[in-house]
């Protein structure tokens, strides 16, 4: 997963402007930080710092109603009701809800079902859900009884409500939230006429504009090893959002056995190829977030294969046998990359 300075990714600034008893000389390197979303978020920009603080109360606020909305976390949130509810007839949504839910059908669609946002039964029978982990692997009766609670097809959205099919069905939006929330925060951020911006939140990133000394923000991509923080590649993203997923952090293991918290809703197991790393290039946050976590799933060929077709920036990090790592690009990936 991609993250601010220490953590999986370093982002590189440039100089501040001058300040002196309170004047500044010109624009600033702007930083503030807070929580949100169970994680960290990290925000930079080049600006007035004397609007640091009610910019951020801004965020702050867009933030909690995101959270409001869709944290399955809190149990008043919107998403917490749908999921609660057994009743099949349509529930309101406010426009967050609205506006991720679309984009979950549509990358479920264009994935064949790599990307499934009903996926929470198959997410807490493995023990990478609210309820915390668990002692075993999961019978494949467990599986197949928790299957027949997943599937889009048993979701209907319209405009200002949604409804589900099987009064069973819940929802996670673990994949895609928090690139959603990027999202938000840079759109912001370009109201009140930033337009040199870098916004992460939880390893999800949204960029725009260059840094204070109008030199490209560079991006470096953490090599995808459980046992260490080392950079694997630096890239130059211009303005577009950077998203990385990767099962090298989050796992457990049972009698030698490695399970991955990323779970292919159409097995109901966890993934078995040797994908270890993905980063998409996109320029919306919500679906290059979407779009990492399905191309975990599909596999190294198949999400090539989709890349080149729609023209989509693609890097993927493949584990060999040897613990040592191979690399592939999408013909749309390499000019982002640093010289």
């Amino acid at each position: 997963m991609l993250a601010p300075i220490g953590l999986a990714l370093v982002v590189l600034v440039g100089l501040s402007g001058w300040r002196v008893s309170g004047w500044s000389f010109g624009p600033e390197l702007v930083k503030i930080a807070g929580t949100t979303m169970g994680t960290t978020y990290h925000i930079s920009w080049i600006g007035d710092a004397d609007q640091a603080e009610q910019i951020q109360a801004e965020i702050d606020q867009r933030l909690v109603a995101v959270n409001r909305s869709m944290s399955h976390y809190q149990s008043d949130s919107l998403i917490s009701q749908f999921n609660a509810s057994s009743s099949t007839a349509p529930m309101t949504i406010d426009e967050d809800f609205a506006i991720v839910m679309a984009e979950s059908l549509w990358l479920s669609q264009v994935t064949d079902g790599a990307l499934d946002v009903t996926i929470a039964p198959l997410i807490d029978l493995w023990g990478f859900g609210p309820q915390g982990q668990v002692d075993r692997a999961p019978s494949s009766r467990e599986m197949a009884t928790a299957l027949m609670m997943v599937g889009m097809d048993k979701l209907t959205l319209t405009d200002k409500a949604l409804a589900k099919s099987d009064p069973l069905l819940t929802l996670n939006f673990s994949a895609i939230a928090k690139g959603y929330g990027v999202d938000v925060v840079a759109d912001l951020l370009e109201q009140h006429d930033i337009g040199n911006y870098m916004v992460e939140i939880g390893g999800e990133l949204r960029i725009r504009g260059t840094k204070l000394d109008e030199q490209p923000w560079r991006i470096a991509v953490e090599r995808p090893d459980p046992n260490g923080r080392q950079i694997f590649e630096v890239i130059e993203p211009g303005n577009n959002a950077v998203a990385t997923s990767g099962d090298y952090r989050n796992f457990f293991e049972q009698d030698g056995i490695r399970f991955s918290h990323l779970i292919d809703p159409r097995s109901g197991k966890p993934i078995t190829n040797r994908l270890a790393s993905v980063t998409v290039i996109t320029a919306s946050s919500m679906r290059a977030d979407g779009l990492a976590t399905a191309f975990s799933v599909m596999g190294k060929e198949a999400s090539l294969a989709y890349a080149e077709a729609n023209n989509l920036a693609v890097m993927l990090i493949e584990k060999r046998l040897d613990g040592e790592f191979d690399t592939a690009y999408s013909s749309a990936f390499k000019p982002f990359l640093a010289d």
